[in-house]
């Protein structure tokens, strides 16, 4: 059985980027509700207080 089918290569580029694109965003780019924090800051915090580097 082949399961292969014909796709239009500027096609399928462009799905698939926009994909990744709204994928990128969506975890990396915009702030968790909970927190207000994107991921970086979120992990900038967490290895600066496990080196003991916090506020007070």
């Amino acid at each position: 059985m082949n399961n292969e089918k014909e796709s239009d290569l500027k096609l399928e580029l462009e799905n698939r980027f926009l994909t990744y694109a709204l994928s990128t965003i969506v975890s990396r780019s915009l702030p968790d509700v909970r927190d207000g924090l994107k991921p970086i800051h979120r992990r900038i915090l967490f290895a600066m207080e496990s080196i003991g580097l916090n506020a007070a």
